[in-house]
């Protein structure tokens, strides 16, 4: 089985307290396709500019991931430019210029459109619902929003949760969305807008998962070393999908493993800037702190 997803690529221009780093390869779709590229196979759709260089693409080639849906079009690419505090976990935007992003409509490649398996990065919720009209018929769909949308198309957004699966926000567009400032009972608001499973990500406090009124809580893996926390999100959610894609199980126990995966995906992330730290991992890497996750998380029942 395989994988689409359609979001961003982008150049970003990070500092944070322990380094900067100056227009490296980004974008959500990016982060994500990667991370899931260890898992399954994944083909992306997104716009890039004539600036764009082959080095990226050849990049996105040798993590086997399907550019046919990668387009270019005359003009820069997008850029974001941001920075982080001390705290890290949440950036603060310096500079955004859309560029070709700004005129975005994604065209799936007819060998896309019979994927089964669908993310939806944050990008416009007119936008998601066009591309999802172009699959024939997908088996899981998932997706992703922000802010921005939630404030200003919020009810394209509603029109879109109700034909998603699985909806993955962090805790802040998740008190928004809802207008609940608790969490559980902004997950109950959210389900009843129609997703079946809630990711709420939580940064360096970890994930909750919402589904069939259970409750998951994964806790996030305590680091040495935190250089740049862009793009974990993208690759939590690329983990994610990637694990459910490579065993199509969307049952609740599985969803579980899956999460657990994406936390190890962002973990790696976040230890480096850019993707300098997932674009080479081994599998056994992955494996390894995946039972790490496990053994930071046993206790044994009462007796």
């Amino acid at each position: 089985m395989s994988l689409v997803v359609v979001g961003s690529v982008a150049f970003d221009s990070v500092k944070t307290p322990f380094g900067e780093v100056d227009e490296v390869l980004g974008g959500s779709a990016t982060y994500f396709s990667t991370a899931a590229s260890y898992f399954t196979d994944v083909s992306i759709v997104a716009v890039v500019g004539t600036d764009f260089p082959d080095k990226h693409l050849k990049f996105l080639k040798s993590r086997k991931i399907d550019i046919e849906g990668i387009e270019r079009s005359e003009g820069k690419t997008f850029r974001w430019k941001g920075e982080y505090g001390y705290e890290l976990n949440e950036a603060r935007t310096l500079d955004t210029q859309l560029n070709v992003f700004q005129s975005f409509k994604p065209k799936l490649p007819e060998s896309y459109k019979d994927k089964k398996v669908v993310f939806l990065a944050n990008i416009d919720p007119d936008l998601q619902r066009d591309v999802l009209s172009q699959v024939k018929n997908p088996s899981l769909v998932a997706c992703d929003t922000m802010n921005f949308w939630i404030d200003g198309k919020k009810d394209s957004l509603l029109r879109t949760l109700k034909l998603v699966d699985i909806l993955l926000i962090n805790d802040g567009e998740a008190r928004e969305l809802s207008g609940e400032p608790n969490l559980v009972k902004a997950a109950n608001v959210i389900l009843s807008y129609g997703p079946k499973t809630l990711i709420i990500k939580r940064g360096e406090y970890g994930a909750l998962m919402f589904k069939d009124k259970k409750i998951f809580a994964a806790p996030a893996y305590p680091l040495e070393s935190v250089f740049d926390p862009t793009g974990a999100g993208d690759c939590f959610a690329g983990g994610f999908m990637g694990y459910l894609t490579n065993t199509m199980n969307f049952e609740e126990s599985n969803i579980r493993k899956a999460i657990i995966f994406g936390s190890v995906m962002a973990s790696y992330n976040v230890e480096a800037f850019s993707l300098e730290k997932i674009k080479s991992l081994d599998y056994s890497e992955i494996e390894s702190r995946y039972k790490e996750f496990k053994r930071l998380t046993h206790f044994e029942d009462l007796t």
